[in-house]
């Protein structure tokens, strides 16, 4: 695979964008977060998803340059109409706003809807956390296809429905949790059906219902909910919380629209930790919390405890200074969408990188 540095994957993933008739602010917003998942070792949410988003883009199910409304609103709250634009733009501009309501009334909830796919869901709660302040996101995927078996079920009715939750710390990167209530999310299998590589059973199941290592049976199959064949009603029972408040509260409803429009909903909230606590105090609390669930002796074959969220800011430090591995089949089509922009040459998107 070509390992290409996380700056030039940024300035491919805009010239593409751009090239398909994104706005140029809005794809560097698109790219930012792209290359963000990349780096933070969540490459099924990175530039691989770029050629998908220009699908959509010429399907006309992503409006580039769509409208953002307010449509309902008070002191605490916000309903956002994203009008279809790219999820990350209309997303990351919800957010902003929350924290701007929670500095000013401590506690601060939006609802966004008709939003094209949001990526990597940490990227929001983490502006909370840089803000000094406690961020919450929830998403679904309203009546876009399905890929999620209910519990005991073997056709899909849910998203992959993830939660994710940052706090402020003292610690070098970021303390938070991004997961989704699937026993995977949907890109990791896509990712790795693109690299020929089998995954672990316990994530799909096929046609008939029966566990499977194949990632091009999820073709037919659905993914399992979080916990498996054997307890996955945990994520079964988290997944419908968050349908409820992703695709009712937002008003996107449930079930699959017929034209397969993938449809981001959201719900998100934002804790202004001084109003509960200094700041200062809870920040190292945090991280005193942290150092002494390290300090945890390993298990047998463990390489120790680490804090949620570490894992991605020591792969973010190792691709910074690395590059970011990108596998051929992905390559392959970034290299066919220059040279049919003609920009393959001002990119140098020769036949080969590394």
């Amino acid at each position: 695979m070509p390992v290409i540095p996380a700056d030039r994957l940024k300035t491919i993933a805009e010239a593409l964008l751009v090239g398909a008739g994104v706005p140029a602010e809005e794809a560097a917003t698109v790219a930012r977060h792209c290359i963000g998942a990349n780096l933070a070792g969540h490459d099924s949410h990175g530039i691989i998803q770029i050629p998908g988003y220009i699908d959509r883009i010429k399907a006309g199910h992503i409006v580039p340059g769509a409208p953002w409304e307010i449509v309902q609103e008070s002191p605490t709250t916000t309903v956002v109409d994203g009008h279809w634009g790219f999820g990350y733009v209309a997303n990351e501009r919800a957010m902003r706003l929350t924290i701007d309501k929670a500095r000013q009334v401590n506690v601060a909830a939006t609802t966004v809807f008709r939003q094209g796919h949001i990526g990597r869901l940490a990227s929001y709660p983490l502006m909370a956390a840089e803000a000094g302040m406690i961020g919450l996101i929830t998403a679904d995927s309203g009546r876009s296809p399905k890929s999620v078996a209910p519990f005991g079920g073997r056709e899909a009715r849910l998203g992959t429905n993830p939660i994710s939750i940052a706090v402020p710390s003292d610690l070098d990167g970021p303390l938070f949790i991004d997961m989704a209530t699937s026993a995977v999310a949907m890109g990791k299998v896509k990712l790795a059906a693109a690299r020929g590589e089998a995954i672990p059973q316990g994530w799909v199941v096929d046609s008939e219902g029966a566990l499977t290592t194949d990632p091009q049976k999820l073709s037919g199959g659905a993914l399992l909910p979080l916990g498996g064949p054997g307890e996955g009603y945990k994520g079964y029972g988290l997944a419908v919380m968050v349908e409820i408040l992703c695709g009712l509260l937002t008003g996107l409803g449930f079930g699959v629209e017929p034209t397969g429009r993938h449809n981001d909903g959201c719900f998100m909230a934002v804790f202004k930790v001084d109003a509960f606590r200094p700041l200062a105090e809870f920040r190292r609390e945090v991280g005193d919390l942290a150092r002494y669930l390290k300090a945890t002796p390993p298990s047998e074959g463990s390489g120790g405890v680490l804090y949620p969220g570490e894992i991605e800011h020591r792969r973010e430090r190792e691709r910074r200074a690395q590059g970011v591995a990108i596998e051929d089949a992905t390559w392959a089509k970034l290299q066919a969408l220059a040279e049919g922009y003609g920009i393959a040459g001002a990119l140098d998107m020769g036949a080969r990188q590394g």
